[in-house]
């Protein structure tokens, strides 16, 4: 057996330094322009200096660009056509959200309003000496696009439906304010999740939830049976004036650690657990008992905890009269934490945006990106056939309270 000898990384980065760096940045090089020459001839349905009636363009010159590559700068000699347009496919943008995190930085740059690590991304982004002629076209298609995706028509209905929000820093009104960034996602009559939509407003107030609500229903949201949330006040009353019939199943995460802060830390452990056994039981009407167990045992030594628990009982255990085969998922909003964890990920790399609509561009592309891996996944998250017990094990579809036009 041979030992196998791995350069180093500062190996490496010395010949990359020398002569070699310079044969394999010329080899990309001219690499990448055969391809850019293939694919340019395609698209103009002809090559270089080529006679055909298939012909749709014809080219007008290169455009120079810099390309960042793990062996140096690639200087690139970008083809140009009379008609349309070209850009080459390997510097493409693979997803629609990348494209509007390229978008909402080049604004905060131009804007005069970026960072630092907002800088350095841009350069690292190849998208220094920006255009704002280009920047305002690139945003005003994203916009375009990321409205298309918020408005579309919701022609499934949707049992089960989860709400939960998040913050973000935007500048208005000459200052920084932190706005509530609210998502809806649902699950289909069939067993496939999808987004249902989201919105920017200044708090999670009722108002504002009841119009986000109100306008789900005016997209054809229907057949409501669960919806799943934190115990937001302001949440809670907009769901029951709007999807009134269907039932509230109120987080179970966050009822625990609500819970827990009315217990000695040396006894929340024990807690704990006690409270799990209300929900490892087989039935809705055995975990009610349970619950009345647990609640007595407290009383003495954690009234508070015992009072907040009693409290909470019908709500954090309203998912136990939904087929068991979907209880894992329906006791909390767990199901949109991902989204929630993806979508921080990628607003932390811009920190305060430059106005409410860029944030919505970024997370509406985030959003529809999400959908597709939903709508084209093999399994669905719930089986049909699980689904199909909804008839006969939960309450009626919840009916609309409020017209579409309310």
């Amino acid at each position: 057996m041979t030992n196998e000898i791995v350069p180093h990384e500062g190996d490496i980065a010395q010949v990359l330094k020398g002569p070699e760096g310079d044969f394999l940045r010329r080899a990309v090089g001219e690499l990448l322009h055969r391809l850019m020459e293939a694919e340019v001839s395609r698209q103009a349905g002809a090559g270089r200096y080529e006679r055909s009636e298939e012909r749709a363009a014809y080219r007008n010159g290169y455009r120079p660009r810099v390309w960042e590559t793990r062996v140096g700068s690639v200087e690139l000699s970008i083809p140009r056509l009379r008609q349309g347009s070209y850009f080459p496919s390997f510097l493409e943008p693979r997803k629609r959200a990348e494209r509007a995190l390229v978008a909402v930085v080049q604004e905060a740059y131009v804007s005069g309003v970026s960072t630092r690590a907002v800088d350095d991304l841009v350069q690292a982004l190849g998208v220094a000496g920006l255009d704002k002629s280009a920047v305002s076209r690139m945003c005003q298609e994203l916009d375009e696009e990321a409205e298309a995706f918020r408005t579309r028509p919701l022609e499934e209905e949707a049992p089960y439906v989860w709400l939960d929000a998040l913050y973000e820093k935007v500048r208005e009104g000459g200052r920084v304010r932190s706005m509530a960034v609210v998502l809806a996602v649902g699950v289909t009559a069939d067993g496939t999740r999808t987004v249902l939509g989201m919105d920017v407003g200044n708090a999670e107030s009722e108002a504002f939830w009841t119009g986000f609500l109100r306008s789900l229903v005016r997209r054809g949201l229907a057949g409501v049976q669960l919806v799943i949330s934190d115990a937001h006040e302001g949440l809670k009353q907009a769901t029951a004036k709007v999807l009134d019939g269907a039932t509230w199943q109120r987080c179970r995460v966050h009822t625990m650690r609500s819970i827990l802060t009315h217990v000695p830390r040396d006894q929340q452990a024990m807690v704990l657990a006690a409270i799990k056994t209300i929900f490892a039981q087989p039935s809705q009407t055995e975990a009610h008992r349970q619950l009345k167990e647990v609640v007595k045992a407290l009383k003495k030594k954690c009234p508070k905890a015992a009072e907040l628990l009693e409290e909470a009982a019908d709500d954090v255990l309203a998912y136990m009269s939904f087929p068991r085969e979907h209880w894992r998922q329906l006791h909390s909003t767990n199901p949109l934490e991902r989204q929630i964890r993806e979508i921080r990920r990628r607003t932390r790399v811009v920190g305060i945006f430059p106005h409410r609509g860029s944030l919505i561009r970024l997370v509406s592309m985030l959003l529809a990106e999400q959908d597709d891996e939903w709508q084209a996944a093999e399994r669905a998250y719930f089986s049909k056939t699980s689904m199909a017990k909804l008839t006969g094990s939960a309450s009626p579809p919840g009916l609309m309270k409020e017209s579409a036009t309310g």
